[in-house]
């Protein structure tokens, strides 16, 4: 069975790994600007446009915010490591199998996962503002992201489901 775009799929694999080591970088970068606020504070928040009069519940929070794009990190490397999984499945003409609904299943929750901790950013940056003292952050909420986490519970189903009729025709051959 040969892919219908075998150039995308050619793509996606390097693609994939590229995202993969971002991914990675972007949690250790992150993780040391949060060590070098703990080490630094007045210097890193001064870089970082922060001055000492706009209060520590700034600062706190934008650790805060920091700590949560530090927890995204796994998240994120779970999604894209299933996903370089099921190209690999693609790749090799057989994409319904068992494995790869459940796969779809754990990328539904991860994404639910980082949803979670987008709305606990929104909550993070309502908190910061004081009566003295707004930022420039800005957080939005995004019904497409719920939608993207729905779509990818009901493709782990379709995967389950086309797996199951698939072993049923095999077994009435």
């Amino acid at each position: 069975m040969s892919p219908s775009n075998p150039d995308a799929l050619a793509v996606t694999r390097p693609v994939l790994r590229v995202l993969i080591v971002l991914n990675l970088l972007l949690g250790l970068l992150i993780l040391g600007l949060l060590i070098a606020t703990l080490v630094a504070e007045a210097s890193v928040m001064k870089a970082l446009g922060v001055g000492p009069t706009d209060g520590t519940a700034l600062i706190w929070g934008m650790r805060l915010i920091m700590v949560l794009w530090i927890c995204a990190r796994p998240l994120t490397h779970t999604i894209l490591t299933r996903l370089l999984e099921i190209v690999e499945t693609v790749r090799a003409g057989d994409p319904f199998v068992v494995e790869n609904a459940v796969r779809l299943r754990r990328i539904a929750w991860t994404v639910l996962g980082l949803e979670l901790l987008h709305l606990a950013v929104g909550a993070v940056i309502a908190g910061m503002s004081t009566a003295g003292h707004t930022h420039d952050m800005k957080w939005s909420f995004s019904v497409t992201r719920w939608l993207a986490v729905l779509l990818a519970f009901v493709l782990a189903r379709v995967f389950e489901q086309g797996t199951r009729m698939r072993e049923d025709l095999a077994g009435t051959v």
